[in-house]
């Protein structure tokens, strides 16, 4: 199988639209949930199903582990928001989304015997929105676009 070095003008530009919205829906719901005086992830950990329910909620029966989860998981989806949106670190911040998404994902699967607790528009069945945008930055990974329309582009340039 022969594979193109390089992405096309439209195929690069494509995808660094799906970068920026992304980026964007991250840091807005990092921005949401910091602006919100009462915004705890306590909630989303105390509802937790599936397999590894036990360990999410025990971390929100922790009141230290709950001050530490939503410090993370607000300036983490900031960060990561921020970064995908410039174009900044491209590799490790969609590595990073992985991470943070692949944990929600796990607290609250969308399987059929969970009930689920959260009030969402939501009706899935193993695809949610987080599987999708784990997806999605995992496309981003393996076709790094912030080398070429970010500020990964001077940073790497000044290295070589």
């Amino acid at each position: 199988m022969n594979l193109p070095q390089q992405l096309n003008t439209s195929q690069l530009y494509s995808l660094v639209v799906v970068r920026v919205l992304l980026g964007w829906y991250l840091l807005y719901e990092g921005l949401a949930k910091l602006f919100s005086p009462y915004w705890s992830a306590f909630g989303y950990l105390k509802s937790s199903q599936g397999f590894l329910s036990d360990f999410f909620t025990s971390l929100a029966d922790n009141s230290q582990a709950i001050e530490v989860i939503n410090f993370l998981n607000i300036w983490g989806l900031i960060a990561i928001g921020l970064a995908l949106i410039l174009g900044i670190l491209g590799r490790f911040s969609t590595l990073m989304g992985v991470l943070l998404l692949s944990l929600y994902y796990l607290a609250h699967p969308p399987l059929l015997h969970v009930n689920e607790v959260l009030v969402t528009n939501e009706n899935t069945l193993w695809v949610d929105k987080n599987l999708i945008f784990i997806a999605v930055l995992l496309v981003l990974y393996l076709f790094p676009t912030s080398k070429e329309v970010g500020f990964d582009r001077f940073i790497y340039r000044k290295k070589a």
